[in-house]
């Protein structure tokens, strides 16, 4: 518990462009979490180099990431956004946590399986222990809760497996997480192929809407959009484009889909495929214009950069010590 609310950790890799499937799915419902918990939102830079990078890219796309945390409403001072890098305490709880964490239980992780068919030329032994820094992440600020999507539930029971054992040994250290279970954020799906979630590593850029492309790109690829020969606007599994251009036109405008069929009775995919890039739009530009502005004040960023690196230090730092000192590490003269 810090300031009598519970711990919330969550943080995006700065790799690739945001897509409008992890806005509707997850920043959006960040920013009503401020209110009932003491939240850390970090740029996971660390986890970015297990994929080889070019460093003036990463750089510049942990900033742009950071700046859209600000922009699509996360308040910096009431939420603690920070690049995992500017924080030690990651990497040195994460290795003392390797040593907690056993082979077998690495091996079984299938993001590294994925990872590793993916990047064959690549198998490096930072994409073996991802998932230690990622419980490190966690842990280092004793979070109760996790916001996590399917794809990261066996990370987040490893996390719990690691902190019960570490526990077990040398007593109640670790805050044990739980899934977050609240506002479910809207399933986008990529627009060629509604079968898969819509991601910002897409090889098939008409396949995703990145949160910073221009309204002639946002309706070109609305207009692409996968849909079927049935030409029948239905919200049903058997038509799964055409459920899925429904569930973003619903997102964008907050209507129910039973008041988005009634809209749309008659008329054809083409009706809703322009009104879904209309409605994509909308929600955008405001978003947009807010990262322009904010790109323009350097020093206000730097700032927050600067503050919330201290915060999140301040906080790492107490459990840190505590597992330095349960472990057996000599203690730091001051």
């Amino acid at each position: 518990m810090i300031n009598d609310k519970k711990v919330l950790f969550s943080g995006m890799q700065a790799t690739g462009n945001l897509t409008l499937g992890n806005y509707l799915g997850a920043l959006k419902n960040w920013v009503t979490l401020s209110d009932e918990y003491e939240c850390f939102y970090s740029v996971v830079d660390m986890h970015s180099i297990t994929v080889r990078q070019d460093p003036a890219t990463l750089r510049k796309r942990a900033r742009a990431l950071l700046t859209l945390y600000i922009a699509a409403g996360l308040d910096p001072k009431k939420n603690c956004i920070y690049y995992q890098s500017h924080v030690s305490g990651h990497a040195e709880l994460s290795w003392i946590l390797n040593c907690f964490t056993y082979m077998g239980e690495l091996s079984r992780m299938t993001q590294f399986k994925d990872k590793s068919a993916k990047h064959a030329d690549n198998i490096n032994a930072g994409l073996f222990t991802y998932p230690v820094l990622m419980a490190a992440d966690i842990l280092l600020y004793q979070a109760d809760v996790v916001p996590v999507g399917i794809d990261q539930m066996q990370h987040l029971e490893l996390t719990r497996d690691i902190a019960i054992r570490f526990n077990n040994i040398y007593g109640d250290v670790f805050t044990v997480p739980e899934a977050y279970i609240g506002k479910v954020g809207a399933k986008i799906m990529s627009l060629q192929e509604p079968s898969k979630k819509m991601s910002k590593s897409d090889e098939n850029p008409n396949g995703s809407i990145y949160l910073m492309d221009d309204p002639d790109t946002i309706m070109r690829k609305c207009k692409r959009a996968v849909t079927d020969s049935e030409a029948c606007i239905a919200y049903r599994d058997e038509q799964p484009g055409l459920k899925n251009l429904l569930d973003i036109y619903c997102a964008c405008t907050e209507k129910t889909t039973d008041e988005a069929l009634r809209e749309f009775e008659g008329k054809g995919y083409g009706d809703l495929k322009m009104a879904v890039g209309e409605a994509v739009v909308s929600v955008l530009k405001p978003l947009q214009d807010e990262v322009a502005r904010l790109e323009k004040d350097k020093s206000y960023i730097d700032s927050i950069i600067k503050e919330n690196a201290e915060k999140a230090s301040y906080f790492a730092n107490k459990t840190l010590r505590k597992v330095q000192r349960k472990v057996g590490f000599p203690d730091r003269i001051r």
